[in-house]
């Protein structure tokens, strides 16, 4: 049985959608192959992540944020975090879960309607394609969407606005450039004065890292990373938990330590992994599992136990 993510990802900012993948060399630090085309077109030969006022897909679009908007709270998420940080729900090893996403599709996704699994090898191919001496970066795409098990019934079975669609910070004010802001009215947070400043229950400088996110799969990939001991790079685990973020990038650097100022480039990676890869490698080409699943298997063994806490 298919489990179907009845929710649409939103258009990117313009200025995201246009970006300059000139950049390359300074995110991932050395300039790629000419590896991987972006592709002008979806699988459906559409626009990537158009939503205009026409879209069939609007109010599909536009019901999914109104639940999440109205439901991520502050508390809701310390819940989340303190029942899923448990990681006592199964053990199983990386592949086996990529296996379980056989039985994800995402419907309602406007660029692909194949099953979660070929997303993520498509990602992760396109990433080998540019940066093939980085074997860190295609195991980061192969897991960065893991976390979507939430939505099967073994894992709870949560809806779809606790699972996917994009993140923002929790315990602060809404930023009036998250998509369909106007739908935190009816968050009981918005009016909470706890909650509903600049910083709420965080402080100038706090550091990124300390600043609780809308719970999602993003989150959970990330603790049971984490928690499991990965031996990824911090810039992996960083893209695994941040992937979903639009980030309003004045008031991540104002909750940013200096050090994170000063000297990571994480989140600049984050952004390039979101747009360029994790965007349009969306296609109808297919990726011969079989051919590929033994280098995968390779790097998951140099960076994961053989079994995890999930």
């Amino acid at each position: 049985m298919a489990i179907l993510i009845d929710h649409l990802e939103l258009e990117v900012e313009v200025q995201d959608k246009k970006v300059s993948f000139e950049s390359d060399e300074v995110a991932f630090g050395g300039k790629p192959n000419a590896g991987f085309a972006m592709p002008e077109n979806n699988s459906f030969g559409h626009s990537f992540r158009d939503y205009g006022t026409e879209s069939e897909r609007k109010k599909t679009v536009e019901e999914f944020y109104r639940l999440s908007h109205i439901n991520q709270t502050y508390d809701f998420v310390k819940r989340m975090m303190e029942e899923y940080g448990k990681l006592n729900r199964v053990e199983m090893s990386i592949w086996e879960c990529c296996e379980l996403l056989n039985d994800v599709v995402d419907d309602s996704d406007p660029d692909l309607d194949e099953p979660q699994i070929e997303h993520l090898l498509q990602t992760a191919e396109a990433i080998r394609k540019d940066y093939p001496d980085e074997d860190w970066l295609h195991l980061t795409g192969l897991i960065h969407d893991l976390g979507k098990v939430l939505l099967l019934p073994s894992f709870g079975g949560l809806p779809q606005w606790a699972v996917v669609g994009d993140t923002f910070p929790i315990g602060c004010a809404f930023d009036d450039s998250i998509v369909h802001h106007k739908y935190f009215a009816d968050n009981p947070d918005y009016n909470n004065p706890a909650y509903n400043t600049k910083y709420g229950v965080y402080s100038e400088g706090c550091g990124l890292e300390n600043v609780m996110m809308s719970w999602g799969h993003d989150d959970y990939m990330y603790l049971v990373a984490k928690e499991n001991k990965t031996t990824l790079p911090s810039a992996a685990v960083f893209i695994i938990r941040y992937h979903s973020f639009y980030r309003n990038i004045a008031y991540v650097r104002s909750i940013q330590t200096p050090d994170e100022r000063g000297g990571c480039r994480e989140s600049e990676m984050a952004s390039h992994f979101q747009v360029k890869y994790d965007l349009y490698s969306k296609s109808k080409v297919r990726i011969d599992v079989e051919k590929v699943k033994p280098y995968y298997l390779s790097l998951i063994e140099k960076y994961f136990p053989f079994k995890l806490r999930w």
